[in-house]
Order: structure tokens, then C-alpha cells, then sequence
């Protein structure tokens, strides 16, 4: 604040007055400072991700078969035989005995912390474990042994807390919580702008755990995986996506795995699938074909864009189907969500011939041209595919009433996760499918 002085007039001070006039000028500059301050003061809203961090020696004693615990936070799903394995995000697994779908049984939690990912072949499952890979015994899925680690198969989803620490050099990061914060923030005077969303350090994103994902169709002694898991089984071969990446792994002795190649892919890397001797992986701009003939070196063909967004991907036949949706997981501003399918019969030409407008779409299955589509809070949708230009005339079922983020087809029985449990449907009749059972998930009183 400050006086002004009308057109030629002049100050007038007396001697008498000066200190008094001194004082006040003070008063008005430090309550033209205040001011400034007030003014300048800017008010953001942001989300961290915090990094959870333990010591390797921590993490190694604590991965161990405890009773059974409700589902909190679900993650990826795996069916193998009669059981049912459901990820507690960063937490471990549960194990559910689903030898009745109409009544599955929650038998046991393997505790493993950074656990996201995990696939089987035979009685061993191989589970992440922040930077490693665990290995563990399931003769009695109740009673899980730890039989092999293999350190730092996974280093993009993970780092040592000397990053930010240099006195927690042995911590490794096995998760993440997310904050919303809001603060207040001096801002410079007389600088221009609003404030900008900041101060959270992102040290590695939490979508970087969850966008990844693989459908397991081989037979034998393989079980079979949803739509958002970044681990796959084919014949004596584990791959596990990095987002720049395929990390192959020998398991032709599958309680001892051998490290293998480490193939490059392009950026953000996010889903794989297994069909005959292919593998197709979703990335966050579009799809990429590997041959995998030589399942020790799999190699490129082909890809096809798109729109920058999470993408799952599921084969049958000669066509490809591929949800694009937007969303903070997936960085992008773009409002699109879609599916999306791909003509593979000319395999090194792979064609987009159809684009569906959906709601939010995640993960999806495909089973005798049922396909099953999750659509997060705007439920799970069921399609006759018979017909891949007129999917959406074919509609057989809208779920609304539930959160769907991946699906499981198992020839008559349906499984379906979601933010609010794990859903069971009879779908031996695609045009009268059946809810057969839902284990709830029980929120954290935090």
C-alpha cells in the first residue's frame, strides 16, 4: 500500500512530526508486506506415493503360510486345480479353496511383502517379491514352503532406499501408499502463475505394479492367469514384463529357476499373452507380437498403435481384442475408452478393424466367443463375440451392481475381482449366467 499525491502538490513534513510520520510509514510497509504475503500464499493438492521399505533380511523371514485373512486390497487372481490364489496388493496371497464355486473356502495367506505378480506349473508358485523372485512349494497350499530366491530379477519396480537415505542403504522398497495432500505454500511476490501440484516424489509409480497383465492358456500342469497380471507360463519358461522389458526364465527345473534373457521391448510395457507360439504384449501406445518358437529368445514381428492408455490384451483365433481406457494408472489425458479389435490373421500385418466405445474398461477373458469385459465401477459386461463387428448388438449381461477389474473364464465357471471381492458366476449358459458366490472385501479400520 502506498499514498498518493494529488497532481502538483508537495509533501509537507514538520519537524515536530517526523518520528511520528517515520513509525507510520514502518506500519504501512510491514502491512504492505503482509499483505504481499497473504496474497501470494497458494493452496495445492497433490498425491504421493510413498515408498514402503524393508531390509532384504526382514523381507526373506517374512514370506510364510498364515492362517487365513480377509481380502482388503485385491489384486491380480490365479486359478490353478481347485484352488484359487487372490494378491493382497504388496501384502501376499490368499489362498482359496474352490473345489465348490457356490461356497469357496478361505483356507490360507502367504505372506510375502511386494507380492503383485504370480504364476504356477506344477506344485511351485513363483510370486515377486519387491525386487525378487520367490519360488515356494504349494504340495499343501495351506502350509507354503520357501524353496529358492532369486534376487533382483526386477529392478524397475523397485530401488534401495539410499536414494533418498543414505543410512537405509539395505532397504529395499516392497510397495507403496498413496496420500492426497493438501497444503498451504508461500509463494514469491511478484511472481505470475497459480501453484502447481507438487512435492511428491515419485520414486517409482505404483501403476507400474499394477498395469501388466497375462492370460495363460497352456495346458498341463500350468494354471491360468487373469487379464492384468505381467507373469506368464509357456511349456519350461517363465516371463515376467518389465516395462522395458521380457525377462525370460528356465524353469525346466521348476524349484530351482535359472535367469535368462533379458529382451528388450519399447516403453511402459505393460500385459503379456500366450497363444500357440506367440506372445503378444500390451504397452501403454499399443500392441507388440513376439514369435516364441524358440521360447529362450522370443522375437519380434510386428505391432500396432494406439491411443496412449492401459491395455490388457486377450487372443482367439485370428483376432486379437484390446481395451484402451484412461485414468491416473495410465498417465493420459486422453478421454478415451475403448475396445479394440485386431485382425491377426496376417500375423506380420496385424489390422484394427473395429473400435467399441465402452465406459472404462480393464480387464477382459474370451472363452468359446463368450467375452467377458470388465468395466471397473460401471460393472462387468458379457458379449456374444461370434460376430466381431456387431459385438455390441450381442450384449448377453450387464452386472452393474459390482467393481470389476479382472476376469478369469474356467470353461462353465466365471471368476471375476474387483475393488469389492472376489465374484463366482455359472456361465454354462452365457444367455442365463448365474452368480454362484462373492467372498466380500473387508475394508481396513485405519
Amino acid at each position: 500500500m502506498e499514498s498518493k499525491l494529488l497532481p502538483n502538490q508537495e509533501p509537507v513534513f514538520k519537524t515536530g512530526h517526523l518520528h511520528v510520520i517515520t513509525l507510520i510509514l514502518y506500519l504501512l510497509a510491514m502491512l504492505s508486506l503482509a499483505s504481499c504475503t497473504d496474497d501470494c500464499e497458494t493452496t495445492v493438492t497433490y498425491t504421493t506415493q510413498e515408498p514402503i521399505l524393508l531390509k532384504r533380511s526382514d523381507l526373506v523371514q517374512a514370506i510364510k503360510s498364515e492362517p487365513a485373512q480377509s481380502l482388503h486390497t485385491t489384486g491380480k487372481i490365479y486359478a490353478k486345480d481347485r484352488y484359487v490364489f487372490v494378491n493382497e496388493l504388496y501384502k501376499g496371497i490368499h489362498v482359496i479353496d474352490n473345489s465348490n464355486p457356490a461356497a469357496p473356502k478361505n483356507i490360507a495367506f502367504i505372506n510375502i511383502p511386494g507380492n503383485v505378480d504370480m504364476a504356477i506349473r506344477g506344485n511351485i508358485l513363483y510370486a515377486d517379491a519387491g525386487p525378487d523372485l520367490i519360488t515356494l512349494d504349494i504340495s499343501n497350499p495351506a502350509q507354503a514352503t520357501v524353496k529358492n530366491y532369486t534376487l533382483n530379477l526386477f529392478p524397475n519396480y523397485t530401488f534401495t532406499g539410499a536414494a533418498s537415505n543414505p543410512q537405509a542403504s539395505d532397504l529395499l522398497t516392497v510397495g507403496y501408499t498413496t496420500r492426497i495432500v493438501t497444503e498451504s505454500r508461500p509463494a514469491d511476490c511478484g511472481s505470475s502463475g497459480s501453484g502447481t501440484g507438487g512435492g511428491g516424489v515419485f520414486m517409482n509409480d505404483r501403476s507400474q505394479f499394477l498395469n501388466a497383465a497375462s492370460m495363460n492358456n497352456s495346458t498341463g500342469s500350468t494354471g491360468v492367469g487373469g487379464s492384468m497380471a505381467r507373469f506368464t507360463i509357456t511349456g519350461d519358461y517363465l516371463y515376467a514384463v518389465n516395462p522395458s522389458s521380457i525377462q525370460v526364465v528356465d524353469i525346466t527345473q521348476p524349484a530351482s529357476p535359472v535367469r535368462g534373457t533379458n529382451v528388450p521391448t519399447s516403453w511402459n510395457t505393460e500385459t503379456i499373452f500366450p497363444y500357440q507360439d506367440k506372445l503378444f504384449l500390451g504397452t501403454s501406445s499399443g500392441m507388440l507380437i513376439y514369435d516364441n518358437s524358440q521360447p529362450q529368445q522370443p522375437k519380434f514381428i510386428s505391432a500396432i498403435s494406439h491411443f496412449f492408455g492401459c491395455d490388457p490384451v486377450v487372443v482367439d483365433g485370428n483376432f486379437a481384442y484390446v481395451t484402451v481406457r484412461n485414468g491416473t494408472e495410465c498417465r493420459t489425458g486422453n478421454n478415451i475408452n475403448q475396445l479394440e479389435i485386431i485382425d491377426i490373421s496376417t500375423i506380420q500385418n496385424p489390422r484394427r478393424i473395429k473400435t467399441y466405445a465402452m465406459q472404462n474398461p480393464h480387464g477382459l477373458g474370451i472363452d468359446r466367443e463368450t467375452l467377458f469385459l470388465c468395466e471397473g465401477d460401471y460393472g462387468l459386461k458379457v458379449f456374444n463375440a461370434q460376430n466381431v463387428l456387431k459385438i455390441d448388438e450381442n450384449k448377453l449381461a450387464h452386472f452393474k451392481d459390482i467393481h470389476a477389474f479382472d476376469v478369469i473364464p474356467l470353461g462353465n465357471t466365471l471368476l471375476a475381482v474387483g475393488n469389492d471381492g472376489l465374484y463366482q458366476y455359472d456361465y454354462s449358459n452365457p444367455k442365463q449366467i448365474k452368480l454362484l458366490s462373492k467372498i466380500p472385501v473387508t475394508k481396513n479400520q485405519q
